[in-house]
């Protein structure tokens, strides 16, 4: 396996807690577990994800396309791979470390959120995804739960993290293999279609819907039948969530929910669109509506995914509170705190890349009409 990887060697230790301090578990996969860990050196937080080799049996391919995919990327706002160790029966790969939480809390737990702020989200998003495409990289599961905030900060950037289903993309072969999670996944996808990086841009129309009304424009309790919305791009902006919402903004989201993915818009496009480059953006505070429809709709337990943001907040306040009674050790506000390649569902996929992985549960919303 070494060695098939562009980037740093892979380094050969005899014992990895030679060198880290393993502190808490963040999360777990079906074949690997996320750690956050303290450089004995350096005393730089970081978040490990150790990987059994022995459970990579027959999925080495889709480890070392990830890896692959980590090295090539430089970003300020997607996670990136410091190094690599094999130990014993075991792969570790030092990532970033965001301290920031998800998304969906951080919306949730302001007091005043506006169509601007997730104009702001969106352009972070898009300019990543822009990256992605110039290198020829198709992210292919892009959602909000793979959004994360690089620190505590009020203003910090967002960062994108999971590359588990990433792909390069082959100009002598085109994508067709059915992957993503259910409601974010294109209609081309599901259509089992060659598909393209437009895929990744479908995903970023269906986030920027949830940022501006909390819920979902494809929902139902039968995959079937929620496959069935997706194929026919069948979509509303309801009545009374998005009375308040800018034609601009439903124009945008209506660019990059396109059925057609040779119609819909690029990266490009979508970065020079009135609502992100221009001033269309709201101010009104939306927040009270919002986040009741993210409460009701994404069940907390189940948004988290296999990488837990929240601990690492509670480990760096405990850090800072720590400092502030101690007068030393590291802060939340230290500036090497960077990003984990949060195993995601990514890593709890058994098959991983060959697969429409499940996606979080929501609980059905309530209709407009009730």
């Amino acid at each position: 396996m070494p060695g098939a990887v562009e980037g740093p060697s892979w380094k050969q230790v005899e014992d990895i807690g030679d060198i880290y301090d393993f502190r808490d578990v963040l999360g777990t996969g079906a074949f690997s577990e996320v750690i956050l860990a303290e450089d004995k050196r350096t005393q730089k937080l970081v978040a490990i994800k150790c990987i059994a080799k022995k459970a990579l049996e027959g999925k080495e391919g889709s480890m070392e396309n990830e890896i692959a995919v980590l090295h090539k990327i430089k970003h300020p706002n997607i996670v990136a791979l410091d190094d690599i160790y094999e130990s014993g029966g075991h792969l570790y790969l030092i990532m970033q470390l965001v301290s920031g939480g998800e998304l969906f809390d951080r919306i949730v737990e302001k007091g005043f959120y506006t169509e601007r702020d997730a104009s702001r989200l969106i352009f972070q998003v898009l300019d990543a995804v822009k990256y992605l495409h110039d290198l020829g990289i198709v992210h292919r599961d892009l959602k909000p739960e793979n959004l994360l905030y690089y620190s505590l900060d009020e203003d910090s950037k967002i960062m994108i993290s999971d590359f588990g289903l990433s792909k390069m993309e082959d100009p002598s072969s085109v994508l067709s293999t059915a992957c993503g999670t259910p409601g974010y996944v294109a209609p081309e996808v599901l259509a089992q279609k060659p598909y393209s990086k437009a895929v990744d841009c479908w995903s970023i129309g269906v986030i920027a819907y949830i940022l501006l009304c909390g819920y979902p424009p494809f929902y139902d309790e039968n995959d079937a039948k929620l496959f069935e919305q997706i194929l026919k791009a069948e979509y509303e902006f309801d009545s009374p969530y998005w009375d308040d919402i800018s034609d601009s903004a439903k124009d945008f989201i209506r660019h990059l929910m396109e059925k057609d993915p040779e119609k819909r818009f690029t990266c490009e496009q979508a970065l020079q669109h009135p609502w992100i480059a221009g001033d269309t953006a709201l101010d009104k505070n939306i927040h009270q509506s919002v986040s009741e429809q993210i409460k009701k709709n994404f069940a907390k337990s189940k948004w988290k995914q296999a990488f837990n943001a929240t601990a690492v907040v509670r480990h760096m306040r405990k850090l800072q509170l720590g400092t502030s009674q101690e007068g030393q050790g590291p802060t939340a506000s230290h500036g090497e705190l960077l990003t984990p390649a949060a195993g995601g569902p990514a890593a709890g996929c058994c098959c991983r890349d060959c697969c429409v992985e499940p996606g979080p549960e929501m609980s059905p919303r309530l209709s407009p009409q009730l």
